[in-house]
């Protein structure tokens, strides 16, 4: 473990700084200590209107003016409690009112101690009109004392740093509890080593925080975000380099057989490989076959054939003495993979049966909701180690489930499984060695994003497809045009008296159970301000495959359903319905979102479309056109034609890619939901860095992170970096180790 010293944990507490109003003021956003709060930058900044005369502006506008106090005078209000102070102000060529609405006596003191007749401010605020007297005034504005010096006109035109507020804090006592702060910037834990910054151009620490909550230029607030940047990248960077240390001292179990069961398995394929599986398949034959920890993403869009690469490694820890596990989020998705390598495997998977290959080993699958006697029968096999491989789900990760000699691990949809998952699986191989970890997606991460999240995983990717599959054309329906939805329903109807399949997806189970209901995504008017949607109830299941049954398009239709309140069993059966064909058309949750695999289904209905993610409708048309026959998908919406969300569906289904896509995603979310919002790690907490912007400093970052661990593996030299990777990992996951 990282040793915690000059972790911001044991900086100054702000309860020592600063008074009760302003410590409490940032702890409600969790800074506690003077390093977390130099580090808490301003959500936005302000700048002044440029500095006019007060005989140049009208009512309504935003006004800077340098002038002086020529007058003050108070009274009582008379219509409410509280005091009116007016000021009178001159810049020599004209006079206004500034007007003050005041509660207290004491408000009225602090005000006229700070504006002596004769004194020279700079004044913002709006101008305004006194409907009393019909003049112009300006009614709180903000002001300060002004120097007419080239600095002073500066310092008056300065951006004003804009903190997030909560309940019943004013703006004013954050900036109050940052300037106080800054008075201590020289005591700041430095993680980026000073001949680092300067390389890269970048300002050191306590200069970097003073640009950002006091600049005199928007150019000055951008250096000193940029050393923050930079700094966030380089602490993620250098973490992601001790893990691969970590693993060049882990044993793991050399996986360098060459053979029989690959050999066979290629022979029996009823396709070749194309280059790309073939390329990727010898990059992770040559990781697995060392002895020490393979941590590898191999992400590819739907269809690139994925599957088939991770089992010919899988057959490499089996040909090698070892045993390989499949995981699986889901049970309908574990039961499809199991059937998937029972089909691709033949009797090179039916050890101990009589029609099995003399070579052959089992293919055993384990869930939560498997019956007693063939869950023991299976925890057996994988003890004895007659279980080459093993599929199944979060089950695998129980305590009771041990492997004779477990190799390699390859995880399905990243993004379904936290760290703490990973974690689990570690433990489980033999002698204290550590399996080797295959993770898969098939939601790509672009590569800027991948070194920012999972910058301590071999990213291969796959962008060729086998070209067996027919492939998927994508349509946006929208309901509020009737004739597309009718011509939609017949579109499904055609396909179904062709002998295809159709799926229908929804985004919850039960209309008349609110707590299903996924919420439609905001927008933002113009001003900025949330406006709720203006969209129509998410159907669900149950109500939609009634509805379709008494459809005149689908008189006759064999409609099921299928959804995560149903048993595992339930699921199971209507699935091989679906299969064997008995189901023409199926209306579902997203639980078939991936892994399902019904070559003849040809057509994908994703009703409420707008309520689904990116990457999910990509998943979902994913279903389709997985044989032969073309495939289409229907994005259904109720959303306006034209508008946004009409858009944003347009430009999913105009875009085939995967890469494409989650670098639309990308841009749309920010990275803050990269991996799935299941998914435990340090994305979840990235504060200043943005993937696509910061590219290059996250790539400069990375070489200098790894060049400084690479010289100090246990940083021993570097104490304040060793300080802020552990407290970068706490913040993440309280759990979290090698993932």
């Amino acid at each position: 473990m990282v040793r915690r010293q000059e972790s911001s944990r044991g900086s100054m507490p702000l309860s020592e700084l600063l008074v009760s109003k302003e410590s409490k003021a940032m702890a409600s956003f969790g800074v506690r200590d003077l390093d977390t709060m130099m580090r808490f930058a301003p959500r936005r900044y302000v700048v002044p209107a440029p500095l006019r005369s007060l005989h140049e502006v009208g009512e309504g506008e935003e006004v800077s003016a340098v002038v002086s106090v020529v007058s003050l005078r108070d009274r009582v209000m008379r219509s409410r409690r509280g005091f009116v102070l007016e000021v009178i102000v001159s810049d020599g060529i004209e006079d206004m009112p500034l007007t003050f609405f005041l509660t207290k006596q004491h408000q009225v003191a602090w005000h006229r101690g700070r504006l002596p007749v004769g004194a020279h401010i700079v004044v913002h605020g709006t101008v305004g009109r006194n409907d009393y007297r019909d003049e112009l005034q300006i009614a709180h504005p903000t002001y300060e004392p002004y120097e007419d010096t080239d600095q002073g006109r500066a310092f008056a035109q300065r951006p004003r740093p804009v903190y997030p507020l909560r309940q019943n804090i004013a703006q004013a006592t954050m900036r109050s509890a940052v300037e106080k702060g800054l008075e201590f910037a020289g005591s700041l834990s430095r993680p980026v080593p000073a001949d680092v910054l300067a390389r890269r151009g970048l300002p050191p620490l306590e200069e970097a925080v003073r640009l950002v909550h006091t600049p005199l230029t928007l150019e000055q607030m951008q250096q000193g975000m940029a050393h923050l940047r930079y700094e966030e990248a380089f602490v993620l960077q250098a973490i992601f380099a001790q893990r691969r240390a970590q693993d060049q001292r882990t044993p793991a179990p050399v996986l360098a057989a060459e053979g029989p069961l690959q050999g066979l398995f290629d022979e029996r394929l009823p396709f070749s490989l194309t280059d790309g599986q073939r390329e990727i398949g010898a990059r992770l034959t040559e990781r697995i076959g060392n002895g020490h920890p393979t941590s590898a993403l191999l992400q590819g869009d739907v269809g690139s054939g994925k599957t088939v690469v991770a089992l010919r490694a899988m057959l490499r820890a089996v040909d090698s003495g070892h045993q390989a596990a499949l995981l699986a989020p889901t049970e309908v998705l574990a039961e499809q993979h199991h059937r998937t390598l029972l089909t691709l495997l033949g009797d090179l998977a039916r050890a101990g049966q009589l029609d099995a290959h003399e070579e052959a080993t089992r293919v055993r699958l384990l869930t939560g909701s498997q019956r007693t006697a063939g869950r023991r029968e299976t925890l057996l096999d994988i003890t004895s180690g007659q279980a080459g491989i093993v599929v199944g789900t979060h089950a695998l990760l129980t305590e009771n489930v041990e492997f004779a000699s477990l190799g390699l691990v390859v995880i399905d949809e990243q993004h379904r499984f936290g760290v703490d998952h990973r974690r689990r699986l570690r433990t489980k191989g033999p002698a204290g060695q550590s399996p080797h970890v295959i993770v898969m997606t098939a939601t790509p991460i672009p590569r800027t994003a991948a070194l920012a999240t999972v910058g301590d995983l071999d990213v291969l990717t796959l962008r060729e497809s086998p070209g067996q599959r027919a492939g998927v054309t994508s349509f946006v329906v929208h309901e509020k045009l009737p004739k597309w939805e009718r011509r939609m329903w017949a579109r499904a109807a055609e396909e179904i008296s062709a002998g295809r399949q159709v799926f229908v997806v929804c985004a919850r189970i039960d209309e008349d159970d609110a707590a299903d209901d996924a919420p439609a995504p905001s927008v933002l008017d113009e001003n900025g301000k949330e406006q709720p949607p203006a969209l129509d109830p998410a159907r669900g299941v149950t109500q939609t495959a009634q509805r379709l049954a008494e459809r005149p398009e689908l008189a006759g239709v064999r409609v099921g359903v299928l959804h995560g309140r149903m048993s595992g069993e339930e699921k199971q059966q209507v699935m091989a319905q679906m299969a064997s064909g008995e189901i023409d058309l199926l209306v579902s949750t997203t639980v078939i979102e991936v892994g399902v695999d019904v070559p003849n289904a040809s057509v994908m209905i994703v009703l409420d479309a707008e309520r689904f993610g990116v990457s999910q409708l990509h998943q979902l048309r994913g279903r389709v056109g997985r044989g032969e026959h073309p495939g289409i998908a229907f994005f259904d919406t109720s959303a306006v034609p034209g508008k946004e969300h009409s858009q944003h569906l347009e430009a999913i289904a105009g875009a085939t890619d995967g890469f494409a896509l989650a670098e639309l995603d990308l841009r749309r979310r920010g990275a803050g939901d990269l991996v799935g919002e299941e998914q435990s790690g340090l994305q979840r907490t990235l504060k200043h860095l943005d993937v696509m912007r910061d590219a290059r400093a996250i790539e400069q970052a990375r070489e200098d992170a790894f060049a400084v661990v690479a010289a100090d593996p246990d940083l021993t030299d570097h104490p304040a970096l060793a300080g802020a990777i552990a407290d970068r990992l706490r913040d993440a996951d309280p759990d979290v180790e090698r993932s």
